[in-house]
């Protein structure tokens, strides 16, 4: 999931900087936690695996914020699933970076000059996938009649994006078909019980604009 402080169109580039979570995504993330965390509801901590936060201030809020009232699940910064580096781009709008820059920049395929390009965050992606697979593939492989086999995410707009569309294993282009609304929550998984056959079970679940 993405914090409730998203980027909208035509707001800055904010990768690396540190801005905390706004007021309102703070309020939205406190009235969502009850929804949907808790036992046998969306968010089990009981389910739970691991969660991967973003170092960002702004994601360790929000799962502190998604979690209190409810017991925190096993968890750790992960630096991997931090948002896009925007490079010479960070605080600047998709508006000014074609005015002052390139009037046909796309970050699909261009990337971003002394951040990320489009092979970095793909390649930082599917490590993470990797990783996750991984983790997913021993839980069922012990079938030690534990429940606790779910992965959760707090991290970006950008880089929720990108987890999707490369879970879904489609280039990186592709990631313009996808959306992830501030504060929303979407499901990967499995068809067939093979994690070769990766697909998005939910997208936007619980998202608030």
């Amino acid at each position: 999931m993405a914090p409730a402080s998203g980027p909208s169109p035509g707001s800055t580039r904010t990768g690396k900087t540190d801005i905390p979570l706004t007021a309102n995504g703070e309020k939205i993330i406190s009235v969502l936690g009850p929804k949907i965390v808790g036992p046998g509801k969306l968010l089990d901590p009981k389910h739970i695996q691991k969660a991967f936060i973003s170092p960002r201030q702004r994601a360790q809020t929000t799962f502190q914020l998604l979690f209190a009232g409810s017991e925190l699940p096993p968890w750790e910064t992960e630096e991997g699933v931090q948002e896009w580096d925007y490079g010479k781009y960070e605080g600047k709008t998709a508006a000014t970076i074609r005015k002052e820059f390139d009037p046909k920049w796309q970050i699909w395929e261009d990337g971003c000059p002394e951040g990320e390009s489009a092979e970095d965050i793909t390649k930082r992606v599917d490590g993470m996938i990797e990783k996750i697979v991984a983790m997913t593939e021993v839980h069922h492989d012990e079938d030690d009649g534990s429940c606790a086999g779910d992965i959760l995410i707090v991290s970006h707009g950008h880089f929720t994006r990108v987890f999707l569309t490369r879970w879904c294993a489609l280039p990186l282009s592709q990631g313009r078909l996808f959306v992830a609304d501030p504060g929303a929550i979407s499901i990967c998984g499995y068809q067939h019980h093979n994690f070769k056959e990766r697909s998005l079970l939910g997208l936007n679940l619980f998202g608030e604009i």
